[in-house]
């Protein structure tokens, strides 16, 4: 019976490892090919590149509408962190605090960017704001907050998680206790408190948005080109440069992933309360 139970035991830990090694080829194979691709002088002969060369990179990089893409991606990504950010943090703690019976609606309108497709969103928006008088169709003003609506629920459900894991009724009592207002209190006791969760939640809004499409194209096309704009159109001239891009895309996109990992959020600290001024 004994030797049944280690065999069967044996037998688990050698399934669970073939299929975790599938699974990670399945995972790291396509990213390995195009990172091939993207330096091999030809590949559609033979089973392997025929040539090495980082002429593609060369010429990718120094392309001046890579440069702009570039800059407008992170630069619309960073915007749109900071105003999800502004907006979500504050409205997170006055609903914990102040209107707890209004977390359910909350939380089904933080999850309602799920269910709209960016595609219906962009013309929604479109339809609606066209026949204002103002200039905000096709704006980096509209394409920010379009990303800052879609990206809602990463922002919302990260602060949300820092605030629940605080007592916040005993360090605001406490606050007010040495005279602190309400202010002081949000600025000064409880922002430091969930730094780790505004830090996660800017990383998920930034790579989020840093690799949005249907948005981007629709709202603001090609007066604004993004990097996943750029990388869609070169995708009809030149295969290996494309691959190129589509690595420094992806690069991206895991750097902000590992600094996810290794953020403030998900290490356990002890809630700490400040002097007000």
């Amino acid at each position: 019976m004994t030797g049944e139970s280690s065999l069967s035991g044996k037998s688990g830990a050698l399934l669970r490892i073939v299929t975790m090694g599938l699974f990670l080829a399945f995972m790291v194979l396509p990213v390995v090919a195009t990172a091939l691709f993207s330096v091999s002088v030809r590949w559609d002969r033979t089973i392997f590149p025929e040539g090495v060369t980082l002429d593609w990179w060369a010429k990718v990089l120094s392309e001046r509408g890579f440069q702009r893409s570039v800059t407008n991606s992170l630069s619309f990504s960073i915007a749109t962190a900071l105003a999800s950010l502004a907006l979500v943090a504050p409205t997170a703690f006055w609903v914990h605090t102040r209107l707890p019976r209004a977390k359910p609606l909350l939380e089904v309108l933080t999850i309602l960017p799920f269910g709209f497709p960016a595609v219906v969103l962009a013309l929604g928006l479109i339809r609606l704001y066209s026949p204002l008088p103002l200039p905000v169709v096709n704006t980096p003003f509209m394409l920010v907050s379009s990303y800052v609506v879609i990206t809602l629920p990463f922002m919302y459900r990260a602060v949300m998680n820092s605030l629940e894991a605080l007592d916040t009724t005993a360090l605001s009592n406490a606050a007010r206790s040495l005279g602190a207002n309400d202010w002081q209190i949000f600025r000064r006791v409880i922002l430091p408190n969930i730094r780790g969760g505004m830090l996660s939640g800017s990383l998920l809004v930034f790579s989020a948005a840093f690799s949005e499409f249907a948005l981007a194209n629709a709202l603001v096309g090609t007066r604004l080109k993004t990097l996943p704009i750029y990388l869609v159109e070169f995708t009809r001239f030149d295969a290996r440069q494309a691959s190129a891009l589509a690595l420094i895309s992806f690069t991206a996109v895991w750097l902000v992933s590992m600094a996810l990992l290794s953020s403030p959020a998900r290490r356990t600290s002890t809630p700490g309360l400040s002097a007000p001024v």
